[in-house]
């Protein structure tokens, strides 16, 4: 059994994150799942339609993982001191966190879902299929937000591989619904819905059980009592992670907004695809950079600085090796990829092709500035981390979303998210050297 306290080679480290990479992975995949088989069995506009009302789900939902990542690198360094009981307190007490926040998320979402679809331009069919999608799903969001937050908890209590099994076990809840409900019994949109929400209740509850009782894992929950400044600190910590999907989820919103202006409902779904596979394949740098913090974060709080430097330098090249297969796949991949969400649609299957002929070269960059963010996060330096993330997903892409279609019009809207990514590794490269005498990993 691999340890914190190990030593990472190559193989280790790679053995140690494969379970988190599988698991985001695993997530990923099975929200492509509803997108196919909406776009297939129900149709053009519903399929718009989930894509046009998924970033504000995610924006309440990814409290969960501020949590889960923060906490994460505020209970590997209290390991790292020898301080067990107090690792378990202040998990437990990030669990109850992020059900009630996800609980008031929901309300919240239920009463404002409405209003602000239509400030975003939803109007006729679109409006009432985004409406009845995201409703059925803000339902879930309580365990949505615990999936998120034990997803990153599992390696810090040094169990990858059950994360990767309850996730796995809520992804497949979710393709078997969406099969049975949509494709056998023709429920549409609503069949949809309904699988997403079951598969997040399994990944959010499944958890809770096991955690509440004995078990070999690092940790377990406890009773505890309001620990203001460790949830300040877990918030701070994993503040990055939180203003990442939430800038994410943002710009998703304005690209959608610049979308239905230049080329309509066909700009909005041929955006959705592209998510889809973004989301596959940043996953793979998410799930690393979660499956590395915990180990970075106890060396840290060890103060073994050599093993840290290691960790820096075998990650670099790990994500350079990752970043070149993923622009491969997405260049060959593209056109089938297309014909499989968008093929009983020609336009919107040409558009949607060449999108990707664009767009796959962001890959050879975004993942060092998502590992970047990450890796100051386990270092516990949540401003850092915040600014490479918010700098990348909100002020580039942003900025870059509105400036560039007025000289390249749709063109320059795939291309904003390219060279977002570009800006995003020089700060990321300007941080890292900036701070190297500070944390001493190089």
């Amino acid at each position: 059994m691999i340890q914190l306290s190990d030593h990472f080679t190559y193989s280790r480290l790679l053995r140690f994150t494969f379970p988190s990479i599988v698991m985001l992975v695993f997530t990923s995949v099975y929200g492509v799942v509803d997108g196919f088989f909406v776009s297939n069995f129900v149709g053009k506009t519903p399929f718009a339609a989930v894509n046009f009302i998924m970033p504000v789900l995610m924006v309440l939902g990814c409290t969960g993982f501020m949590f889960g990542t923060g906490g994460s690198a505020l209970i590997a360094a209290t390991m790292g001191r020898g301080d067990r009981d107090k690792a378990d307190q202040i998990f437990s007490l990030l669990i109850w966190a992020a059900a009630v926040s996800g609980t008031v998320l929901a309300l919240l979402g239920l009463v404002f879902l409405r209003p602000l679809a239509v400030l975003l331009g939803a109007e006729g069919q679109l409006l009432v299929d985004s409406v009845r999608y995201g409703r059925l799903i803000l339902l879930a969001l309580p365990f949505y937000t615990l999936q998120y937050a034990f997803q990153c908890l599992f390696a810090a209590a040094g169990k990858p591989k059950l994360g990767l099994a309850v996730t796995a076990a809520a992804g497949c809840t979710n393709m078997v619904l969406d099969w049975v409900f949509v494709a056998l019994l023709s429920w549409g949109l609503t069949g949809a819905a309904l699988a997403t929400a079951l598969s997040q209740l399994a990944g959010g509850v499944i958890p809770l059980f096991y955690f509440a009782r004995r078990n070999d894992s690092l940790l377990r929950l406890v009773p505890c009592r309001f620990d203001g400044g460790a949830l300040l600190k877990a918030c701070s910590n994993g503040s990055s992670e939180l203003m990442s999907n939430i800038s994410m989820s943002l710009v998703s919103m304005l690209y959608n907004l610049q979308l239905m202006r230049y080329a309509g409902e066909d700009g909005v779904a041929a955006y959705g695809v592209l998510m889809y596979v973004s989301l596959i394949f940043q996953a793979i740098f998410i799930g690393y950079s979660v499956g590395m913090a915990p180990v970075a974060s106890y060396h840290f709080g060890a103060g073994n600085c050599r093993e840290l430097q290691s960790l820096l330098r075998k990650s670099v090249l790990l994500l350079g090796i990752f970043s070149a297969a993923m622009f491969l796949a997405g260049e060959l991949l593209g056109r089938p990829l297309a014909i499989l969400f968008a093929g009983y649609d020609s336009g919107l299957l040409e558009m949607t092709a060449h999108a990707f002929s664009i767009f796959s070269l962001s890959f050879l960059f975004s993942g060092f500035a998502i590992f970047g963010s990450s890796f100051f996060t386990a270092l516990n330096d949540g401003f850092v981390s915040a600014a490479i993330s918010f700098l990348r997903s909100l002020v580039f892409q942003g900025a870059l979303a509105l400036l560039l279609p007025v000289f390249w019009e749709l063109d320059g809207i795939w291309a904003s998210i390219v060279l977002a990514d570009v800006l995003a590794l020089a700060v990321t490269s300007a941080f890292l050297i900036g701070k190297r005498k500070t944390y001493r990993y190089f």
